[in-house]
């Protein structure tokens, strides 16, 4: 991540998530902390772009981000809260099921409207029932990931 970021100007942070489906809520969860914390910084954006992130782009068009990190739960076969930044050649090998538009697509869009360099960064799902409990394997990576991103980003 530290990498990726190295010549940021201006970072936009999308979460993506269903909070009614347990550990799927990952990404909307973060957003809405990042959002506490950066919230003097204007070179960085959060946005909680919940199952409809496509519903955001025109807002990421306009900030003219050079960096778009998206957050949302993956399932990757890995341990429940293995983390892993994935590339966006092998978002079609993972299941992003909960959305109303691939992350694929939205990634392609994107790219044909910005410069910006994207990543996803993907969290490994225990449980994607229909409840509103986070499974600790996955809070446990979203704390790992907000004090991460404070380390990076403060």
């Amino acid at each position: 991540m530290k990498q990726f970021l190295e010549d940021h100007r201006k970072i936009v942070i999308m979460g993506i998530g269903n909070e009614m489906r347990g550990d799927d809520s990952i990404g909307s969860v973060l957003a809405q902390e990042m959002s506490k914390s950066f919230i003097e910084n204007e070179n960085i954006t959060i946005i909680d772009g919940k199952t409809v992130p496509e519903n955001f782009t025109g807002t990421i068009k306009r900030e003219t981000p050079s960096h778009i990190i998206l957050l949302d739960a993956v399932e990757m076969n890995k341990k429940p809260g293995k983390i892993k930044l994935v590339n966006k050649e092998e978002i079609e090998n993972y299941n992003i099921s909960t959305h109303a538009m691939p992350l694929s697509f939205l990634i392609k869009y994107l790219e044909s409207t910005s410069s910006a360099k994207i990543i996803l960064l993907g969290i490994q799902p225990k449980n994607m029932d229909l409840t509103n409990e986070m499974s600790p394997e996955v809070q446990t990576s979203a704390n790992y990931i907000l004090k991460l991103f404070h380390a990076l980003l403060k």
